[in-house]
């Protein structure tokens, strides 16, 4: 998709260890970056779209109310996300089933865990 790929030129996440990152350099807006600690994670969401919009990952941590969000068409956002997985902040069934979705908003841990 030509939106997906003018998205990957501008918005970037990477990570390491400790933290993940977010550098944003919008068309005709100022560039931004920041970062959250891994082990501030209290709650990850993935918000499927239809195939006119990109995917979302939405992280909450304990140190903000607001959450971080990642586009799942930004560079790194599909590495990120399987490292996301891969570490048990998603559970892996539900990654698949909102994978499949057209639609929705899908939470880890789920509300009532």
């Amino acid at each position: 998709m030509e939106g997906s790929k003018k998205l990957e030129s501008w918005f970037e996440v990477s990570w390491d260890d400790e933290f993940v990152y977010r550098s944003v350099s919008p068309p005709g807006k100022e560039p931004w970056s920041d970062k959250f600690r891994w082990e501030e994670l209290i709650r990850v969401c993935f918000e499927a779209s239809d195939y006119l919009y990109s995917d979302d990952i939405y992280f909450f941590t304990s140190k903000r109310p607001e959450s971080y969000v990642v586009p799942i068409d930004a560079k790194g956002a599909s590495e990120l996300w399987g490292v996301v997985i891969e570490k048990g902040y998603f559970n892996a069934e539900l990654a698949i089933e909102a994978a499949l979705a057209e639609r929705g908003i899908f939470c880890w841990p789920k509300e009532n865990d």
